[in-house]
């Protein structure tokens, strides 16, 4: 019985050792994942804002047509006619909506890999 008890005693000590070297190690590679995907959420979140513009029509762009067309209308003697017709904006190029759909794609992975390690870490 004496050789079974130092035995597991042994055992006991050294899985505690090796289990405690293999959670400090993967503790602090989740930490490096947590920051990592946070500052990268963080400029992809910023692209993705200034890219939003493209998605819209010039506003300004419609609005001085519009102002032409009704200053032509009111009175066509004052404002000489213009060879910029009203054009429908049919949408942004497939370009950018490629674009829009990796820059959401990159940050829901980021987003997702900043979730499965903070779960590891509370595993």
């Amino acid at each position: 019985k004496d050789t079974k008890s130092r035995f597991w005693a042994t055992y006991t000590r050294e899985a505690t050792d090796h289990d405690g070297e293999f959670l400090e190690k993967y503790q602090s590679d989740m930490d490096i994942v947590l920051i990592f995907a946070g500052l990268f959420s963080a400029v992809n979140t910023s692209f993705i804002i200034n890219m939003q513009s493209t998605l819209n029509p010039d506003p300004f762009y419609t609005t001085n047509v519009l102002l032409g067309m009704l200053l032509q209308t009111a009175n066509s003697s004052f404002v000489p006619p213009s060879n910029q017709p009203y054009a429908p904006w049919h949408g942004p190029g497939t370009l950018v909506i490629w674009i829009q759909s990796l820059t959401y794609a990159s940050l829901c992975a980021s987003l997702l890999a900043a979730l499965g390690a903070v779960l590891g870490k509370q595993w």
